[in-house]
């Protein structure tokens, strides 16, 4: 029984034979995660592009035509289904849901540079009769409660030629047409005619806008900002502002 014991004591067992993959069943195996793994990456990519193509695109501010609402080094989402994003390589649009509306920020093709993304607020719908008196905007005759404006240099009352524009948008008859001579604080009142928008921006005394190159046509929308994601102050002069200059209280901040 001690002999028995000792020899059960002091046997090893032998190892499990370990299973052998041919080549040929390692590549296969290998083939089929790559095709998985691209599969996912596709589906990822084309659900990217359809998102960025007709719900959200990201933005960025490069000015301060929008302060104190929205600063230089502001990053967006912009929900472009809104006012119905359009479809690539046509003039179609999809359905909206609304149409812009008057307060509303909007991110638009700059008229006179197609490719190029500007962002103001709506202050005139199609049908509307807008005007300025002295800084103050008046909508059909009624001022406009504009608690989002800053005004660093009011007052400014110097004709420029640039309006020039305005005259064949304007009220009042030929008499009216004779002595206008409208400035970057007083001029209108003008008749936004359909299918435009008249924008402004909030950075009132700063602001290259519809008073200078016209009305923004309906098909120029691309969409109403939702939300800053990212923000840092592209004035700093440091050797990486976009890392160490974020505007961490700006982050997540709904836009209004």
């Amino acid at each position: 029984m001690h002999e028995l014991g000792a020899l059960r004591a002091g046997s090893s067992a032998q190892p499990a034979p370990v299973p052998f993959a041919p080549p040929e069943k390692r590549r296969s195996t290998l083939a089929r995660w790559f095709d998985n793994w691209m599969r996912s990456l596709g589906m990822a990519l084309v659900l990217f592009l359809i998102i960025r193509t007709f719900l959200i695109e990201a933005f960025q501010i490069p000015s301060g035509s929008m302060e104190r609402t929205l600063l230089a080094g502001d990053f967006l989402f912009v929900n472009k289904a809104v006012y119905g994003a359009q479809i690539p390589g046509t003039n179609a649009r999809l359905p909206g849901f609304e149409s812009p509306r008057r307060g509303d920020i909007i991110v638009f093709a700059y008229p006179k540079n197609p490719e190029l993304n500007y962002v103001k607020r709506v202050i005139g719908v199609p049908g509307d009769r807008v005007e300025m008196r002295a800084g103050e905007v008046r909508v059909n005759g009624k001022p406009l409660a504009e608690p989002y404006v800053q005004r660093v240099d009011p007052g400014h009352d110097v004709y420029d030629p640039e309006f020039n524009w305005q005259k064949d948008y304007l009220i009042g008859g030929a008499g009216a047409l004779r002595a206008y001579r409208p400035t970057r604080d007083t001029w209108g009142p003008l008749l936004v005619p359909p299918g435009k928008f008249f924008v402004l921006g909030d950075n009132r005394d700063n602001s290259a806008d519809s008073r200078y190159w016209g009305f923004v046509d309906a098909h120029a929308v691309k969409g109403r900002p939702l939300v800053v994601y990212f923000s840092y102050d592209r004035e700093a002069h440091d050797a990486l502002p976009w890392l160490t200059d974020i505007r961490w209280r700006r982050l997540g901040s709904v836009i209004h």
